[in-house]
């Protein structure tokens, strides 16, 4: 199985996976815009952080309408039509993973770019792989 790997000590801050991961899920590349990456500052080191795609996953459990499920071939938590912008999901992820996307009413969540992350593609350092755990 793939995953997700994130090396800090790689991160320059540049936050070229912030820009290609809001165009992936809009279309616009914006640093403010819908993504589900973010680089934030922990003890002045940059660090890329994304969902963990849990495997008991306080979002899901939260959700009342059972809108995140597990995609089987990518294995990421995915955000379904189902969603009612409740937000409950957000208040539950321990990591901050999980972001309301205002203008659709409705909870973003990394969903691995369908096995092919983004973020990963337009990493210049590394900082980002997809490998086999």
């Amino acid at each position: 199985m793939k995953r997700l790997i994130v090396r800090p000590t790689e991160c320059t801050h540049c936050r070229n996976c912030e820009l290609a991961c809001s165009f992936y899920h809009s279309g616009t590349p914006s640093p403010i815009g819908p993504h589900v990456i973010e680089v934030r500052r922990v003890r002045n080191v940059p660090v890329p952080l994304t969902c963990l795609q849990c495997d008991d996953a306080a979002c899901v459990r939260a959700c009342p309408v059972d809108a995140i499920r597990r995609n089987e071939k990518t294995w990421a938590l995915e955000v379904t039509d189902r969603c009612i912008g409740c937000r409950a999901c957000e208040q539950a992820c321990p990591f901050g993973a999980m972001y309301f996307y205002e203008q659709a009413h409705r909870a973003l969540k990394c969903d691995l770019c369908q096995g092919q992350p983004t973020c990963v593609a337009f990493c210049p350092t590394d900082a980002l792989s997809w490998a086999e755990c």
